[in-house]
């Protein structure tokens, strides 16, 4: 009993000797999107305290930053060509899937981490997409052509992206990332993750958010439709007529 208590003594100089403490921050938690908006971008600062005790590494740390944007229900469709028509044959559904993605590293992630331990903790654009609670319908990689064009589309417009030199250290203990945002980006939270690594081993990890919001009469209207939909409805109907007749009256011919 006294040499098991001895060895967990050992154990936890040693973990308390190895530990790092990550420290995080951004620059804005918040952005405003009005008319004139063409997109911006958000700096993750970061630092690596250490302390007396630590025990110096032989290698340099690395750095995974993961941002998701807010949720949504999302679904690709498999189009098939008959003749001059397109018809919708199977499709995809994700419940639940981030409407932005993106993963910034300070070098490749495969030198970074394990395949096993990038699947295991979902580290990585592809691990994301990947898992198997990203969609809850097949399984078994059934569906990955559907998730790869989940993520062709997403691609293209700008919202899922992986930059494997878009985390710089400044100095071996701290660092700085920078995150697009393109004017395609929804408005709504979003989560900032920020993984230490160090030969492979995950040290430490942190977690901040900051939200895009719409600002000015889109907003205005934005919150009407939401929370009078049915006024906001009738309006836009009317309005639709009324520019109709206005357009008949000038253009009508004699």
């Amino acid at each position: 009993m006294k040499r098991l208590a001895i060895v967990l003594l050992a154990f936890a100089c040693a973990t308390s000797a190895a530990a790092e403490t990550l420290i995080t921050s951004l620059s804005n938690h918040r952005v405003l999107i009005n008319s004139n908006y063409t997109g911006t971008s958000i700096a993750v600062f970061g630092a690596i305290e250490r302390d007396a005790q630590t025990i110096a590494r032989a290698t340099a740390y690395d750095v995974v930053v993961t941002v998701r944007g807010p949720r949504q229900l999302l679904t690709v469709r498999e189009k098939e060509q008959i003749g001059p028509i397109w018809i919708n044959r199977e499709q995809q559904k994700f419940p639940a899937a981030p409407a932005y993605l993106s993963v910034l590293t300070s070098k490749p992630i495969e030198e970074i981490t394990s395949v096993q331990l990038r699947q295991r903790q979902k580290i990585g654009l592809r691990a994301i997409i990947n898992a198997p609670d990203f969609t809850n319908e097949r399984g078994g990689g059934a569906d990955r052509e559907f998730r790869e064009a989940l993520y062709r589309l997403k691609a293209q417009e700008g919202l899922y992206l992986e930059d494997e030199r878009g985390v710089t250290f400044l100095t071996p203990d701290i660092f700085r990332a920078s995150i697009p945002l393109p004017a395609t980006a929804p408005p709504g939270e979003y989560d900032v993750q920020v993984v230490l690594f160090a030969d492979t081993v995950v040290l430490a990890s942190t977690m901040t958010h900051f939200e895009l919001v719409k600002t000015g009469f889109e907003e205005q209207i934005g919150s009407i439709a939401r929370d009078l939909s049915l006024l906001y409805g009738l309006a836009t109907a009317l309005l639709a007529i009324a520019f109709g007749w206005l357009a008949n009256v000038i253009f009508r011919r004699d």
